[in-house]
């Protein structure tokens, strides 16, 4: 008879010491498991290893790290002394780092499990970390040696509820061919893109038995707290239901919420298109401005202007200087920008600080950031439909005069609302505003003139 799921076995946790890949692996790794964790050199698979095993160290059982035949021990401690998680009041004592590297010289991978056996019994170490794995796959004579080594390896662990982790410098096509991937309770891949002139790095789960874990690639960022990592933003799993009666929120642009018929509906999303010189970033700001004044906590994100020029931009539309109560902003240089960490800040900014009103200036230095463009309009519709489930009305400004122009990312899906703007520069010059898309309400098609007097943009 099939258990009911309230009867369902639960497996034991071993936390990362990382709440944010804690989340990714489904509340931690199994205890008792095998684990790999591969990628190429400098990409950070020592540093998330030994992260984890400062942030578990402790109890009445040590932990156990050994180097195999990559670096030596003591290059390995000494630039382990460089991060903030590092502890040596717990170095000797609940974390134990030696070296099998004479082992392996002696007795090639067959010196592994007689050592492992020792340390085992002596000193019942709750978790063992072998860095680099793949140096001893690589003194492997035979696939029948390898696999009869990993045998019995397996064997000691499961025996004495030890957690592994096996580090080493496999790629993705290793995964198929060697038997160490085939004892592994789960594996974790990292890996670095170059991206331009600089790095992106990315994290996944491959394979871990019997867990819930969040597909796809997540961002990590490493530093001297060790690492951190932002989960890739998924949809809410119940969307947001709408009922035909939509509460309306004032854009602060004057003669616009008449447009909308009545203001754009709370909660929705909308793209505003246009050339350099439209009207785009005021209106923005016009928005979000309107917001706090109704007591509506809003967020401004830019890339192109930095925060001194958008505060001047801010003082001419508020008729005085000082920052606008009422309104976060965060800043990103386009230079340094990594969508996966801008996308987790401004999620994380807009569920503390209790945000209403967002807008993004502007869309497209993101797709020019962004390594694959199609996954960062996935990105923006996640992020849309999360917004949409707080109740956030979001704006994001694009610099382009149409849609779907080819080679760039069709932003039209993720909005209820589109509105465009244009510079009219035959004869004299004039800006007109259009609503091209809104989504289940009635509105305004018409071109209308654009003016802007003593610094704010109205529809004429």
């Amino acid at each position: 008879m099939k258990p009911a799921t309230s009867e369902l076995a639960t497996l034991a946790r071993l936390e990362t010491g990382n709440e944010k890949l804690d989340m990714i692996l489904g509340g931690g790794f199994p205890a008792s498991s095998i684990n790999i964790l591969m990628g190429e050199p400098g990409c950070g698979k020592t540093i998330v290893a030994e992260s984890l095993v400062f942030a578990n160290a402790g109890g009445d059982r040590p932990i156990l790290y050994l180097t195999t035949l990559s670096e030596p021990l003591d290059k390995i401690v000494r630039y382990l002394q460089q991060f903030t998680f590092y502890d040596e009041a717990k170095l000797g004592s609940h974390v134990i780092y030696e070296s099998v590297g004479d082992d392996l010289v002696e007795h090639g991978i067959a010196g592994l499990a007689p050592r492992l056996k020792d340390a085992i019994t002596s000193i019942r170490p709750k978790i063992i970390v072998i860095d680099s794995f793949k140096a001893i796959h690589d003194l492997a004579t035979s696939v029948p040696e390898m696999r009869r080594m990993l045998f019995e390896v397996a064997g000691l662990l499961t025996a004495y509820d030890t957690t592994a982790f096996f580090v080493g410098e496999y790629s993705s096509h290793d995964m198929a061919r060697y038997p160490e991937f085939a004892v592994a309770d789960g594996v974790i891949e990292l890996a670095r893109d170059k991206l331009g002139t600089r790095d992106e790095r990315y994290l996944r789960v491959l394979k871990l038995r019997g867990s819930s874990y969040l597909e796809g690639l997540h961002a990590f960022k490493l530093s001297r707290d060790g690492i951190e990592v932002f989960p890739r933003l998924t949809t809410p799993r119940f969307p947001p239901q709408y009922t035909q009666k939509t509460e309306r929120v004032s854009t602060g642009t004057g003669g616009l919420d008449a447009l909308f018929g009545g203001g754009m509906p709370r909660g929705r999303s909308t793209v505003v298109l246009g050339p350099t010189g439209s009207g785009k970033t005021t209106l923005g700001l016009q928005f979000v401005l309107e917001g706090a004044r109704r007591g509506e906590p809003g967020l401004y994100v830019h890339f192109e202007e930095n925060p001194t020029q958008l505060a001047e931009h801010v003082a001419s539309l508020e008729g005085r200087a000082g920052k606008a109560d009422g309104i976060g902003f965060i800043y990103r240089s386009p230079v340094e920008l990594q969508i996966d960490s801008f996308v987790s800040e401004m999620y994380e900014t807009v569920r503390r600080e209790g945000v209403k009103r967002v807008v993004v200036d502007a869309v497209g230095e993101l797709i020019v950031a962004a390594s694959d463009q199609q996954r960062l309009v996935w990105y923006l519709y996640a992020l849309a439909q999360h917004f949409a489930a707080r109740d956030v009305t979001s704006v994001f400004l694009y610099e382009r005069s149409a849609l779907d122009v080819p080679d760039e990312p069709r932003l039209s899906a993720l909005a209820d609302n589109i509105l465009q703007l244009d510079v009219d520069l035959e004869g004299k010059a004039r800006r007109t505003l259009r609503i091209v898309k809104a989504r289940g309400i009635g509105h305004d098609l018409e071109r209308h003139a654009l003016a802007i007097a003593n610094g704010r943009l109205t529809v004429a």
